[in-house]
């Protein structure tokens, strides 16, 4: 073997040896100073990236406006709002912008190929529109799972407000507990409605637009609650614990509801898949009979479209809010 080689493999061998020497002692000697430095420092960064993040937020580009805006409650969302809100919700970092390019160079990328493989411009298309729908579909997805990990914390996040405030401390302290006592998502939420205060906003404002950056019933229940024993006056520790009882039983009716609906959301997945599945069988079973249907590009299209509306009518009738 060439000593070039071998000194080689010698020195990764040594690199190696050191490396899990240190990992041994690190972890026997110096666990516990490494949760201690990794918890100062996630709450450091949690803290200086909300207070950057309320500084860029639009609410300070035009004060006035955007608070008679969002007292006025800014009525029905456009379809651009409801799309922003959508990444502004999924906690990414992407912007809107970017997202949209993203969409459009799978889309461009995927039909391209499809299009030099296949030379048919009806499979391209399709694949154009299916490579621009996913990354959309995964920050929904994505938006969904966050939306769904906040609301099943906050009627634990209203009991210790609650508690704090019990405490003799004051709404904003409440508010801050949340944000250092609570993991993600609701502890960025938070953090970021308290760095908007201690930036000059005032407490209505930015409670409605936590209601508006996460669009969450029970959010706003929480929000309209706030602003009426503001302006009317009463016990705040009281009202906090009681709406945490009726964001638990908003949940608890929830869940029920998803397990009296799974049967049906099953049957519609299974009904969704079996085309494309028998497909993959017949190409499998039968090669030469299957692949014809590529041929009839049109018969292919209108069934992944009929496809779409069916899981879209079934979704329609297995969902609602309540």
């Amino acid at each position: 073997m060439n000593d070039t080689i071998v000194l080689g493999l010698a020195a990764a061998a040594a690199v190696a040896f050191v490396a899990a020497v240190y990992q041994v002692a690190s972890d026997l000697f110096l666990r516990d100073r490494t949760r201690v430095n990794d918890r100062v420092d996630v709450e450091f960064l949690k803290r200086k990236a909300a207070a950057a993040k309320a500084k860029k937020a639009s609410l300070f580009k035009n004060l006035d406006q955007m608070d008679a805006a969002v007292r006025a409650g800014e009525g029905s969302p456009t379809l651009a709002q409801s799309f922003e809100s959508m990444v502004e919700q999924s906690g990414l970092d992407v912007t809107p912008g970017r997202l949209l390019s993203i969409a459009g160079g799978a889309s461009g990328v995927l039909g391209l190929l499809v299009f030099v493989v296949r030379g048919r411009p009806l499979e391209a298309g399709l694949a154009a529109a299916l490579g621009f729908v996913a990354p959309l579909f995964y920050v929904k997805k994505v938006r969904d799972a966050r939306i769904e990990r906040l609301r099943s914390q906050l009627p634990e996040a209203f009991e210790l407000m609650a508690r704090v405030v019990r405490a003799g401390q004051s709404l904003a302290q409440a508010v801050l507990s949340v944000a250092q006592e609570f993991p993600q998502p609701i502890s960025a939420e938070f953090a970021f409605c308290y760095e908007q205060q201690n930036l000059g906003l005032s407490p209505e404002v930015t409670f409605r637009e936590l209601n508006r950056r996460t669009g969450i019933v029970e959010l706003k229940i929480f929000v309209l609650a706030v602003l009426v024993q503001q302006q009317t006056g009463g016990n705040l520790a009281e009202m906090l614990l009681k709406l945490a009882a009726v964001v638990r039983d908003r949940y608890r009716i929830r869940g029920e509801i998803q397990s009296l609906t799974a049967e049906s959301r099953m049957q519609g997945w299974t009904l969704a898949a079996m085309p494309p599945i028998m497909l993959l069988v017949m190409l499998v079973l039968n090669y030469s009979y299957a692949i014809m249907l590529f041929d009839h590009s049109e018969i292919l299209t209108m069934t992944c479209i009929m496809e779409v509306v069916g899981m879209l009518w079934i979704r329609k009738i297995v969902n609602f809010d309540f």
